[in-house]
């Protein structure tokens, strides 16, 4: 279940969770990601890793492409986007944010 304790202005009438309250998330940042030239190019299910900890389970998978960090700094420090990541942190038990630069042309060495 999603946890608002520390965003009852955000917290729904009932409960909710934490998956729903991650769709409120996604649907209040779009719009943000998209204005600073971001998208979400994959989300999807996770489940266990085929090589990785037996232990460890990622529910759910979101891959975000974004034109540059300096774009992506203008985003996440956007008080408008600011104002709903609560519906983040509520519903997430744990996560991880990996920023990622792409080799175009399939090369490692440049």
């Amino acid at each position: 279940m999603a946890d608002y304790a520390d965003f009852p202005d955000l917290a729904p009438q009932r409960a909710i969770s934490g998956r729903e309250a991650y769709q409120r998330y996604i649907d209040h940042t779009l719009p943000f990601s998209q204005d600073s030239g971001g998208d979400i190019e994959f989300l999807g299910e996770g489940g266990k890793f085929f090589v990785g900890p037996q232990d460890e389970r990622w529910y759910l998978l979101m891959l975000i492409r974004q034109d540059s960090l300096q774009s992506f700094i203008a985003f996440a420090t956007n008080e408008a986007y600011i104002a709903g990541v609560g519906h983040r942190t509520a519903a997430l038990e744990d996560s991880r944010l990996l920023p990622l630069e792409r080799y175009p042309s399939h090369n490692i060495n440049g």
